[in-house]
């Protein structure tokens, strides 16, 4: 859940801020910024005014292809996926277990029941 998959594309040290990220229903926003390396990889996207600008936390093992050219990540969720993930309220969250664990409790069960 926590880590890029080797099959995504993603290289380590890639900077993929400002990167646009794509759900499988459409847009969900653009990468603001991205912890890697760390036993928590993910990107916090932030989705304009979709979610009335509010910022998101996906984790990397989500991302199933990211094209440099285009300059697009595609997740393996859908927006309301996303959308209905806890809450991401400060920088602090991303450091902490139980937030994150949280979130991956969340996602890992809408995995397992799709």
């Amino acid at each position: 859940m926590w880590v890029f998959a080797v099959e995504s594309g993603h290289v380590p040290g890639m900077d993929l801020t400002g990167y646009s990220v794509h759900a499988t229903d459409g847009t969900v926003g653009s990468v603001d910024r991205q912890s890697e390396g760390s036993p928590f990889e993910h990107l916090v996207v932030d989705t304009g005014m979709w979610v009335f600008g509010k910022s998101l936390v996906i984790p990397a093992g989500l991302v199933t292809s990211i094209d440099r050219t285009a300059r697009v990540i595609q997740v393996a969720c859908t927006k309301a996926t996303v959308k209905g993930a806890p809450v991401f309220e400060r920088d602090h969250d991303t450091r902490d277990p139980v937030y994150l664990g949280g979130l991956s409790t969340y996602y890992t069960s809408l995995v397992t029941t799709s």
